[in-house]
């Protein structure tokens, strides 16, 4: 199982180790295929005085201590062309952000890495037409065929984070998550499934709430992997708080993931 956690993005030092120090013991599981996440910059933010994060320089500066600390593999967005290159000397996943999951130049950038490009379905699009932001990688990396194995063996994820649904708010539409595994491993974002982007005067609000029974539903429909963002103390988190899990509910999420996976199996 894949397995993607780490804070929204990255708040400092000390924070992002303390976290990271919490998800040992996932890496160290032998069932579960784990990536540290977080991001050096929230392009995306609501407000203009939103908290963005630390910056390119930075950012890959702190997620290579992380490496070099825990032995953890990598995954962080990009938001730009000219990032993929120097982003993808770092880390072993390049995330496309839903809003840019059909912006061509970004997506034939990330696959001239030698990185994983996890593109996040875009809340405005059918889970059909992801299989053209999937050929774009593809076809890029020389590859003519189609199909969930050729995608994961030439190194291309989708990631399924909800569908607008008003103003405000999101659904999660599982029969997405099979129509998009014809074509590509599908990873599911429990997280930012539950947010309600813009709600709350300048910022996304989220349901944190709806987390655990989302990525159970998830799970009994099956998926490759699961996507949370965790942190010490979301009330305080800088970014995405209300839709984050703290660390100990993100530990029985899991739990219930691998009942349903191991019930499933039986």
């Amino acid at each position: 199982m894949i397995l993607i956690a780490g804070p929204c993005v990255i708040e400092g030092r000390e924070k992002l180790f303390r976290v990271a120090e919490k998800l040992t013991k996932y890496h160290e599981d032998s069932s579960i295929d784990f990536y540290f996440k977080s991001s050096f910059d929230k392009a995306n933010r609501t407000s203009l005085d939103s908290f963005r994060g630390p910056g390119i320089d930075e950012g890959l500066k702190l997620l290579e201590e992380v490496r070099a600390e825990f032995g953890f593999k990598l995954l962080t967005d990009i938001h730009e062309s000219y990032q993929a290159k120097i982003v993808g000397e770092v880390a072993d996943v390049l995330q496309i952000p839903a809003f840019l999951c059909r912006q061509t130049d970004l997506l034939v950038a990330a696959a001239k890495t030698k990185a994983v490009v996890n593109i996040k379905k875009g809340q405005f699009l059918n889970p059909a037409d992801m299989r053209y932001s999937v050929k774009k990688v593809l076809e890029t990396r020389g590859v003519m065929e189609e199909g969930h194995d050729v995608a994961r063996d030439n190194g291309v994820w989708l990631t399924e984070r909800g569908s607008t649904f008003g103003y405000g708010n999101l659904v999660v539409d599982m029969r997405g998550l099979m129509i998009m595994r014809e074509f590509a491993p599908v990873v599911f974002d429990a997280t930012h499934s539950v947010q309600m982007p813009g709600s709350v005067g300048g910022s996304s609000g989220g349901k944190s709430e709806f987390v655990a029974p989302l990525s159970r539903a998830a799970a009994a429909v099956g998926v490759d992997g699961f996507f949370f963002e965790t942190h010490t103390n979301p009330c305080e988190a800088l970014c995405d708080g209300p839709n984050m899990l703290d660390l100990d509910a993100f530990d029985k999420a899991l739990n219930d993931i691998k009942a349903i996976q191991n019930s499933l199996k039986r």
